[in-house]
C-alpha cells in the first residue's frame, strides 16, 4: 500500500470513530483550513531587526544561543519565511515588529518610520498571497531606559507616542492593501526592579500617553489596536506598568483588542480560564502562543496541556472569529526554521484537537452526568486525531510526519550554512 493510501485509510477509520461521537471530521478540517496563525519574524533572526544602528536586546527580553544560519537582513528573513510556509498546511500570516523596516542602510528614528519603509514586506506578502500583522517596538533603544509611555520626561513620552502613531498608520496601510485587518500589538516594557511608591501616577501617565497615541481613528477593517500585559521582565521584576489589570481595563474602556501571551502570567495561572470571561466583555482578543519554563523564557511552543486547553476554550466558546492567534518565542539554540514549523504545527494540532472534540455530547453529559463527562474527556485524549492531521497535511500538499524536518536539514546545509 502506497503512503498516501495508508494516510487515507487511517483517516477513514478515524472519521468513523469521530462520527460515532457526533463529530464531523470534514467540517473540522474545513474550519482549520480557514484559521491563519500569525508567524512572528523575530524567531528568524533573534530579534536583531533591520535598523542600521543595531544593538543588544534590552527591555526585559533575551535570546539565547547562536545556532548557525541566522537571517542577517530582510531578504534572508523572507527567504527563510518562505521555506517555513512551504512546510505548513493552510495559509499563515507574517507578524512584523517595527524594527524590521528597510531603509537602504540609512538610519531612521523610530518616531519617523513610514509605510514606505515596509514596501518590500508588503510587496512580498502580496506576491505570496498572505497577510501581515505589526508591532510597535519600544525596547532596545536609548530612549527606553525603564519607562517609555510612562516616563516623567515629556520628550521621551512624546517620542514613543509618535512612534505608536506612525506604527498605526503603517498597520492601516498594510490592512488596506491586503484587504483584511492588520493586528497592531502594543507591548511596552515600562517597569522597575523594585515596586515604586508612585505606581498610580505612573499608570495614569501611561494611560494618557496611550490615549494620545490612539487618538487618530482608523477603520477596523484595516487595523485593530491590541494591548499586551506582562507579569514581569528582566529589570522590572517587581513592577510592570502594563499589568494584566491595567491592560484589561484599558482594552475594555477604549474598545480595543486585548492580547494574552502564554508566557506573561504566573506559571500556575491558566490563560485558558481567562478566555470565556474576557469574551463576555471584549469583542476581540489576541493570543500569543509561547512557552515559559519557570519564567517568561519564550521557549518554542509545543502541544502541551496548556496550549491544548487554551485552544479548546476558544472553540468551546465558538469564538474562532473573535480570536486572533500568533506565535511569540525566539530560540537561537536550535534551527530557527524548525522552531517556526514546530511552533506553528503544534498550535494547529491543538486547534484540530479542539475542533474534533464532541462538544455537544460533552455539554449534554455536563448537564446530566458529570462522571460520564470526565470519562469521555479522558477517552478523547487517545482518539486518532493524528490520522486526521496527517490527512490534513496530505491534502495541503505539505510534508507528513517528520518529512518536513528532512527538508529543513537540506535547507540548512545548502542555504543556512553559507551564512556562517
Amino acid at each position: 500500500m502506497q503512503r498516501n493510501e495508508q494516510i487515507e485509510a487511517a483517516y477513514r477509520i478515524a472519521k468513523e470513530r469521530y462520527a460515532a461521537l457526533g463529530v464531523d471530521t470534514e467540517e473540522a478540517l474545513r474550519r482549520l483550513q480557514d484559521i491563519q496563525v500569525s508567524v512572528h519574524c523575530w524567531q528568524g533572526d533573534d530579534f536583531h531587526g533591520c535598523e542600521a544602528q543595531g544593538g543588544e536586546l534590552t527591555g526585559g527580553i533575551m535570546a539565547t544561543g547562536n545556532y548557525r544560519g541566522r537571517a542577517r537582513n530582510a531578504e534572508e528573513l523572507r527567504q527563510d519565511y518562505e521555506k517555513a510556509f512551504a512546510l505548513l498546511p493552510g495559509k499563515q500570516r507574517a507578524n512584523l515588529h517595527a524594527i524590521y523596516l528597510e531603509t537602504g542602510g540609512v538610519p531612521i528614528e523610530r518616531n519617523a518610520i513610514e509605510a514606505r519603509h515596509f514596501e518590500g514586506w508588503m510587496q512580498w506578502a502580496d506576491e505570496l498571497g498572505i497577510a501581515l500583522d505589526f508591532n510597535t517596538t519600544a525596547f532596545s533603544h536609548p530612549k527606553a531606559d525603564g519607562y517609555t509611555l510612562a516616563s516623567r520626561d515629556p520628550n521621551i513620552r512624546d517620542y514613543w507616542i509618535e512612534h505608536g502613531r506612525r506604527c498605526r498608520r503603517i498597520a492601516a496601510e498594510m490592512g488596506r492593501r491586503q484587504g483584511n485587518a492588520c493586528m497592531l500589538n502594543h507591548w511596552l516594557p515600562d517597569g522597575r526592579k523594585e515596586f515604586p511608591v508612585d505606581s498610580f501616577e505612573r499608570r495614569k501617565v501611561f494611560m494618557e500617553s496611550m490615549d494620545a497615541m490612539i487618538q487618530e481613528k482608523f477603520d477596523k477593517q484595516c487595523m485593530m489596536d491590541a494591548i499586551e500585559s506582562k507579569l514581569f521582565g528582566l529589570g522590572m521584576e517587581s513592577f510592570t506598568v502594563g499589568s494584566a489589570e491595567m491592560c484589561f481595563g484599558y482594552a475594555l474602556s477604549r474598545n480595543i483588542v486585548l492580547t494574552y501571551d502564554l508566557g506573561h502570567f504566573h506559571p500556575t495561572e491558566s490563560v485558558a480560564d481567562k478566555i470565556s470571561s474576557t469574551l463576555l466583555y471584549l469583542d476581540h482578543i489576541m493570543l500569543h502562543t509561547s512557552r515559559g519554563v519557570r519564567w517568561d523564557s519564550d521557549h518554542v511552543v509545543i502541544q502541551n496541556d496548556e496550549l491544548s486547553l487554551l485552544m479548546k476554550e476558544v472553540v468551546r466558546c465558538n469564538a474562532l472569529d473573535r480570536v486572533s492567534i500568533g506565535l511569540d518565542f525566539f530560540d537561537a539554540s536550535i534551527n530557527r526554521i524548525a522552531a517556526w514549523v514546530i511552533g506553528t504545527r503544534s498550535t494547529q494540532k491543538a486547534l484540530l484537537t479542539a475542533l474534533l472534540e464532541p462538544i455537544e455530547l460533552l455539554r449534554e453529559m455536563e448537564r446530566d452526568d458529570v462522571t460520564a463527562r470526565l470519562a469521555l474527556l479522558e477517552e478523547c485524549k487517545n482518539m486518532p486525531g493524528n490520522a486526521v492531521w496527517d490527512y490534513f497535511c496530505e491534502k495541503n500538499e505539505v510534508p507528513v510526519g517528520m518529512e518536513w524536518f528532512e527538508e529543513v536539514k537540506k535547507y540548512e546545509e545548502t542555504v543556512l550554512a553559507e551564512r556562517s
